[in-house]
């Protein structure tokens, strides 16, 4: 739909504010595990709130996020629902994405999880919040093999899914490239059906200078060999070819007739007038062996290319490497067995650690911020914390206790050895902290109240520390667990906040614990009336100034 000049989705509530109250987080040091300076935060509690909660401390510095949220089949599962009517489930969504957007870094890249029931819907939300420009691509995850004749529903079955994602900014955002392996075809080995046997001396034809200054030479090599592999072989002898490959795979090359790409190839290749073996070498300025000393050969007019630079070779055998695209196939990433990774199951829902280490090894780079909203079984923890990402997860189910922690405690102890814990060499190490989210920091007061005037205090949960930490939250403060300045916005605007009675007093003391160009807005429960208060210094009542800021609807009940 067209509005205001700009397409966009709309749909029944888009249009609707949630009030949110940026809720505290209280670690239980019962259910933290490890050090206890741990870094990595496991949340319970609704994910909204969570985000609100993380969202002073971590906005901008989150590298990688990734989420896999209900997909809206219409079904209940064991853990969880997940049949929201349309715009309530874009309605939740969006609410989330607005917060997960705030809190990547320019740099970020997030990936949601989805089927083909929102995908679509999902995509266009993205584009408005993340504007189209900074869309990179959908992947088509082959989440299982295709279903046996007769036991599918429909004429045409659903096995796959889809991963989207998204840049903060497309302009800062470098993605990691990968390469995926499979097993050699025999197609190629047919193809790459010459050994290079001897490469020897070589005399520089020409040296000059390429567009960018950077020089690039030419030589003939006077001493080389071509071997022709026989094709009988492929028929014959699979198993003696094979060792062959694997012994001589530096060696194994073949011919290409590929057109000059530009004017400057044409003009190198016009420098190679005899028909001998040449090469060029010279220091791309682009692409992806860019700064590195980089080496064509050339025969008679044609590119040898050399079958190492395409595959590797690991335990006899050769597998063939190429660029990383947006199909991932059930081979590449299997589903079998994933039901044990961790030692926890979840009938639905759980994906594969291998899944997400190709995540993360695209989006992030060690030491970096990972962040899953919607955790389920742990599997993004897990993996971040083998991969040596610094993590938070959040999840509200119950199997944040039975299922996330056992299986967090598993991985810091380094005996879950499932998933990629043998392919990164997993041997245990770091920790984590456990959080929940604190209650409203009003509460009405039920003494006082009446139906008609209802009254509200600070919560009796919350002690001194809490308190400062929600109003910090509610102002838009970062927190300062240091001296009377509890909370600092900029360089210039300070917070304080006291319980005891505000006077002329210790009003003069706090301005001079700020300068000339910096303000202070501080919040009191009682103040003596006629203070004289400078015009860098900003008062506010507790509670009366913090009821339009606060969630407590449960308390009005």
């Amino acid at each position: 739909m067209q509005k205001k000049g700009k397409l966009e989705l709309t749909w029944v509530g888009k249009d609707d504010r949630v009030k949110l109250e940026p809720r505290v987080l209280v670690e239980d040091p019962s259910k933290s595990y490890g050090d206890l300076n741990a870094e990595n935060m496991l949340i319970y509690g609704d994910n909204l709130l969570a985000l609100k909660a993380l969202e002073q401390d971590f906005g901008g510095a989150i590298k990688c996020i990734y989420v896999d949220p209900p997909f809206n089949t219409g079904q209940a599962f064991e853990h969880y629902d997940d049949n929201l009517e349309h715009s309530l489930w874009l309605t939740m969504m969006c609410e989330r994405l607005k917060i997960l957007h705030r809190l990547l870094r320019k740099d970020g890249v997030f990936f949601i999880h989805l089927d083909n029931i929102e995908v679509a819907y999902a995509r266009v939300v993205l584009d408005e919040l993340f504007l189209r420009r900074n869309f990179i691509t959908q992947i088509t995850w082959e989440r299982s093999q295709r279903t046996v004749l007769g036991q599918g529903q429909t004429a045409i079955n659903n096995t796959c899914e889809y991963i989207l994602v998204y840049a903060k900014d497309a302009t800062s955002c470098l993605l990691n490239k990968l390469s995926k392996e499979y097993p050699i075809e025999e197609n190629t080995f047919r193809q790459y059906n010459k050994r290079l046997k001897t490469l020897g001396t070589k005399d520089l034809v020409e040296e000059f200078a390429d567009r960018w200054g950077k020089p690039v030479k030419i030589f003939k090599h006077s001493q080389y060999e071509f071997a022709n592999i026989s094709l009988r072989a492929f028929e014959d002898r699979q198993e003696e070819l094979m060792a062959f490959y694997v012994e001589h795979h530096d060696e194994i090359v073949r011919f290409s007739n590929q057109q000059a790409e530009s004017t400057f190839q044409q003009h190198l290749i016009s420098k190679m007038t005899k028909p001998v073996l040449y090469s060029i070498e010279y220091v791309p300025s682009r692409g992806k062996n860019r700064g590195k000393l980089t080496t064509i050969y050339y025969y008679r007019g044609d590119v040898v290319l050399f079958l190492k630079e395409y595959s590797v070779k690991r335990g006899g055998k050769i597998y063939k490497q190429d660029d990383l695209n947006n199909f991932w196939s059930r081979q590449e990433i299997p589903v079998t067995g994933i039901a044990g990774e961790g030692g926890v199951n979840m009938r639905r829902g759980k994906k594969p650690e291998r899944l997400l280490e190709r995540v993360l090894a695209i989006g992030s780079d060690s030491n970096d911020w990972v962040l899953d909203s919607f955790a389920g079984s742990g599997t993004t923890g897990a993996v971040a914390h083998k991969m040596g990402r610094r993590w938070i997860m959040v999840e509200l189910g119950d199997h944040c206790h039975t299922h996330i922690i056992p299986r967090m405690k598993a991985v810091v102890d380094g005996s879950d050895q499932s998933g990629i814990s043998k392919t990164v060499n997993w041997k245990g190490g770091g920790s984590f902290k456990y959080y929940r989210l604190a209650e409203s920091l009003l509460v009405r007061d039920k003494e006082l109240s009446t139906n008609n005037q209802p009254v509200y205090i600070i919560n009796p949960r919350y002690d001194e520390k809490m308190m400062i930490k929600a109003i910090c939250k509610i102002e838009n403060f970062r927190y300062r667990n240091e001296g009377r300045l509890h909370g600092i916005s900029s360089e210039n605007r300070f917070l304080h906040v006291t319980t005891n009675l505000l006077t002329q007093t210790y009003l003069d003391s706090l301005a001079e614990d700020i300068g000339v160009d910096q303000s202070l807005l501080i919040y009191c429960t009682r103040r003596r009336t006629n203070l004289v208060v400078p015009d860098n210094i900003e008062i506010k009542k507790i509670p009366s100034d913090l009821l339009a800021k606060c969630d407590f609807e449960e308390d009005k009940e």
